[in-house]
């Protein structure tokens, strides 16, 4: 808004810093054909295989990268409504890249085959 003298702009953003010694980071914007609740969003991915919800930013826990490295599960957090559209969602998953996003998943598509 500032740099583009927009002060009207609708924007949705996430400002990230991350310390990556490893793990895959992605910012995920979700659009649905309904309105979406963001705590029927999060009660949907708790408890569910290979995701950890980790969403509490008054405690300031957050999905962090480095948390990941090791483990088998995702991380997922920062899940809130969408300031520009008017269906959709934002979150922020981090994951192992060689556990979750290579050796992992070759192993469950192997005994799914």
């Amino acid at each position: 808004r500032k740099i583009m003298d927009l002060p009207d702009l609708r924007v949705s953003c996430t400002c990230v810093r991350v310390p990556v010694y490893r793990s895959h980071s992605v910012s995920i914007t979700a659009q649905f054909e309904r309105p979406v609740d963001v705590e029927a969003a999060r009660a949907a991915f708790e408890g569910k295989p290979g995701v950890h919800v980790v969403d509490d930013p008054g405690a300031k826990l957050f999905p962090v990268p480095l948390d990941t490295t090791g483990k088998d599960d995702c991380l997922v957090g920062r899940i809130r409504k969408n300031l520009v559209f008017d269906n959709a969602l934002d979150l922020w998953v981090v994951g192992d890249q060689v556990r979750k996003g290579a050796a992992l998943n070759a192993v469950q598509i192997a005994e799914i085959l």
